[in-house]
């Protein structure tokens, strides 16, 4: 339970006099670590050249024969105060030596047979070949043992903890960064470290809004153990003393930045021979020799049982108290704490879902409105009274080849329904969300922006990465880096470029399998709307297109998320495949890859729907077909609300699944990995790093973004024909960040913090978007919508009730056409099957719509961002010459 703060609690200005204030803790007197206990520095990282003077074969022979070292113990140079621990769980034994790192491994025992053997009278063999997986086993601890001298040689400080029973052991091995090591690397990986106190400035420009406009916040609320802002630079040994706080080792450097500097030894670290690139701590997972490695949690996040201050919690039941638990949807969430407990990158992609998600809500109040604009006239739509009311006036030509003619009166329902998707109203939401789409990204770059100076990572850089372990093990041959001096694994540009061509021929054979499964589908909805219409059942025949498409779209979604999980592993092993040489090619190239199929494979049912659906239909007596079947033509209500119920099927149902997944998935395999642990631990009170062990393990943020990402596009690209979708999307998010939240703060292991200055790649294929939304909306309202040819009936024939509409579209069969001869279809056409003046004239005023609407906003892209509208104008011509024939 909580109390009420009863200390006054220090400003900026009484933290820049009280160094204390830094982590809320006084300097330990003979603190565990300090420099006076320093006597190492491994001599191979002073000086790179004297690694370049040793032959590297000769090196590895040196390694082979360096005597074996005891694998785990504290070097007993060092002298360990006795004293009561500070603080239970995150602790070495001492309850002094923090713990930075855990790396964990399971062994299982063999069962014994040789009493089964005696009593069948079997001698075992005096020898017998040791298997493949024995074989494995005992390499694999080789490794480990290896690795863990040459950590205790790096200056880390070790303890080994076992839990085990006659099945299976698991061993953690607790890892802790001694100052003198904490000193050396924070130089060496350019930390950040505190000049200056300075006041926390205020980024929240609604909350300022609210303020001068007197208006009560209900967003807002207090969050105890906000972290500091300082002014700061790369720390310097050589200038300690000018740092805030240096005296007090113990705290100085923040728990996330030994994690980070921890694991950089890790990684660099060595257990075999380098030449074959057995490094790192990341190949030791893959190879099976680690089951977990993972820093530890600061406690637990449930809230204490007896009433505390909210400044004495811990950060991690701050951010669960503050910002994880699903009562805190509608609050701000705490960045500089999100950021102080998990990093820059994992901060970035929280502090872009807040923003994405507060924009959404304008997006969807207008969306909102538009919709009941539409119902509220729906009543005033005189071509919807016109079908109702018309009887046996229009006798339609039938829908296929074996089907019957059929009255326009039939499909009232479905006209009255298509009247909320395609009214004046949605032409001004298109407009409206293309404005949105452009000030969202402009403003959100300001803000990231401002986040990276907030965060001191505007000067961030990629340092100069190491090689993936994956390149460097299967890289073919070692050439001399011309930057470095040293020897790296070299893989031929030549053969990469070839590999890469190679993978994007695999990839567009995928797209032209989620193409096939289009035509599939489309071959699907014409086979039910046919065998519905032969049911003879009235409420089927005039039903029988919708069931149809609904029925083809949860088809379609069915597909597109089977096809999803099938490609996106085939693009792991692609990718893998292509020999990229860092983890920043190798993201890239995958988020690419990824991208595109997705791209292709959620919106391909879409864009045929709007764009291609009904366009080759031709006419009674000379229809278009494919694979022998009558191309399919728009329903009764026109093919914008099909394209809603696409949207509504396809966005929405992911959303769903997706969230389900998300809720359901992780506590699955936390369940697991507690079974598991509870089998070995039994009923024992668990230490922290068990307790961080029976978590999941976190897998990074590329799941989510794409998520995020595909959701804008669905609410940008196809907005003019579902005004709902800003509103669903806003929904969906205000769950997606708690349930985030919850999964990071409570389900996930601790991410090792990363540093970044915006979300990469994803904020290019936003621009992307927002432009192919600009064009896809142009051409959803003049091919698509009816606006356009209500307005041109509106001007040539001066009816603004738009009385006699219905007749004004529609043509007779050709006189050649005898099964029902006088028929009437949809269409601008005259008795001989030729276009009409009137299409013509429609098709001038399409074409001067687009080259009204597209500019306005590409000029408004091209004021923005160094971008061209030359290029979208010419692809906007090529398509609305495409759709005009």
């Amino acid at each position: 339970m909580l109390k009420k703060s009863s200390g006054p609690r220090l400003d900026d200005g009484e933290c820049l006099l009280d160094v204390r204030c830094v982590d809320g803790e006084q300097a330990a007197d003979g603190s565990y670590g300090s420099l006076q206990n320093a006597a190492y520095i491994p001599r191979r990282y002073f000086s790179a050249s004297a690694n370049n003077e040793v032959s590297e074969d000769d090196a590895d022979e040196e390694e082979e024969e360096e005597e074996e070292e005891e694998p785990i113990r504290v070097p007993s140079d060092r002298k360990i105060p006795q004293q009561p621990p500070l603080s239970p769980g995150n602790y070495f034994k001492d309850g002094r030596t923090k713990i930075d790192f855990v790396l964990v491994w399971e062994v299982r025992h063999r069962k014994k047979r040789r009493s089964r053997r005696k009593a069948d009278g079997e001698e075992p063999a005096p020898s017998q070949k040791t298997t493949s997986s024995q074989q494995r086993k005992e390499l694999l601890a080789q490794w480990r043992e290896r690795f863990v001298q040459n950590l205790q040689t790096a200056g880390l400080l070790l303890e080994k903890e076992e839990t085990a029973n006659e099945k299976k052991t698991i061993n953690f091995l607790k890892l802790s960064a001694p100052w003198e090591v904490l000193v050396y690397h924070a130089e060496e990986m350019c930390i950040r470290a505190p000049l200056q106190v300075q006041p926390s400035p205020d980024f929240n420009t609604s909350a300022r809004i609210m303020k001068r406009l007197c208006i009560p916040n209900v967003f807002t609320e207090y969050v105890p153990r906000r972290p500091l802002d300082y002014y700061t630079c790369n720390f310097r040994k050589s200038k300690m003393d000018r740092f805030l706080g240096c005296n007090n080792h113990e705290t100085y450097f923040s728990s996330t930045q030994r994690h980070r500097i921890v694991y950089e030894i890790l990684a660099k670290t060595a257990y075999g021979k380098r030449r074959r690139a057995e490094v790192g701590v990341a190949r030791l997972l893959t190879e099976g020799a680690y089951s977990a490695a993972f820093p530890l949690h600061e406690g637990k996040y449930q809230l204490p049982t007896s009433e505390v201050s909210p400044d004495e919690l811990n950060k991690r039941q701050v951010l669960f108290q503050y910002w994880a638990r699903w009562s805190k949807w509608y609050k701000y969430q705490p960045l500089d704490h999100i950021r102080e407990y998990f990093g820059e990158k994992i901060a970035i992609y929280f502090a872009w879902l807040g923003f994405y998600t507060a924009w959404l809500l304008p997006a969807a109040l207008v969306g909102l409105l538009v919709f009941l604009s539409g119902v509220l006239s729906l009543a005033s739509n005189e071509p919807a009274q016109e079908i109702c009311t018309s009887g046996a006036s229009y006798l339609m030509c039938p829908l296929c080849n074996t089907c019957k003619a059929w009255n326009m009166s039939d499909i009232c329902p479905m006209a009255k329904l298509g009247y909320l998707f395609d009214h004046p109203g949605t032409v001004f939401f298109s407009v409206f969300m293309s404005f949105w789409a452009v000030t969202f990204l402009e403003f959100w770059k300001r803000k990231m922006a401002t986040l990276a100076h907030h965060w001191d990572c505007m000067d961030f850089h990629e340092e100069e990465e190491r090689p993936r372990p994956e390149f460097v093990a299967m890289a073919p041959a070692r050439e001399y880096n011309p930057v470095t001096g040293v020897k790296e694994p070299y893989f031929p540009k030549k053969d990469r470029l070839t590999r890469m061509f190679t993978a994007s021929m695999v990839i567009i054979i995928m797209l032209c399998v989620v193409v096939i499964f289009l035509v599939t589908v489309i071959m699907y909805r014409g086979i039910i709307s046919v065998m519905m219409f032969h049911t003879g059942n009235p409420v089927l025949r005039t039903q029988a297109g919708n069931i149809a498409t609904i029925s083809g779209s949860l088809v379609n979604l069915g597909l597109i998320l089977l096809m999803g999980q099938v490609y996106t592993a085939l693009a792991e092993q692609l990718t893998k495949w292509e020999m990229h040489r860092t983890q920043t090619e190798y993201e890239d190239a995958f988020t690419f890859k990824v991208f595109v199929f997705q791209f292709v494979n959620f919106y391909s049912s879409p864009f045929y729907v709007a764009f291609f659906k009904g366009r080759y239909v031709g006419y009674p007596s000379n229809y278009g077909t494919l694979l022998g079947m009558r191309n399919e033509d728009c329903g009764p209500g026109g093919c914008l609300i099909e394209l809603a119920e696409q949207l509504f099927i396809i966005m929405v149902g992911k959303q769903l699944i997706g969230n389900v997944q998300e809720f359901v998935i992780p506590k699955v395999k936390s369940w697991q990995q507690k079974r598991s642990l509870d089998k070995v631990r039994g009923g024992c009170v668990l230490h922290r790093w068990e307790e961080d062990y029976r978590l999941v393990e976190e897998e990074g943020l590329f799941d989510e973004y794409l998520e995020m990402v595909l959701q804008f596009g669905f609410i940008t690209i196809f907005v003019a024909a579902f005004p709902l979708a800003p509103l669903f999307a806003l929904l969906n998010n205000w769950a997606e960040v708690r349930l985030d939240a919850h999964k990071f703060v409570c389900e996930y292991r601790r991410p090792v913090a990363q540093r970044a200055q915006n979300i990469g790649a994803w904020f290019n294929i936003l621009e992307a978007l927002s432009h192919l939304s600009v064009i896809a909306n142009a051409f959803l309202i003049a091919f698509t919508s009816d606006f356009l040819s209500r307005l041109l009936y509106q001007y040539k024939f001066e009816k603004e009730d738009l009385s006699g509409f219905v007749n004004f579209t529609l043509a007779y069969a050709p006189l050649n056409y005898t099964q029902y001869p006088m028929c009437r279809y949809k269409a601008f056409r005259d008795d001989n099957g030729n276009y009409t003046l009137v299409y013509w004239e429609l098709l001038a005023v399409r074409f001067s719509f687009i080259i009204a609407f597209e500019p306005a906003f590409l000029c408004m892209f091209s004021l923005f961002v160094p971008f061209s509208c030359l290029p979208l104008s010419c692809l906007s011509a090529c398509l609305s010459v495409w759709l005009a024939v």
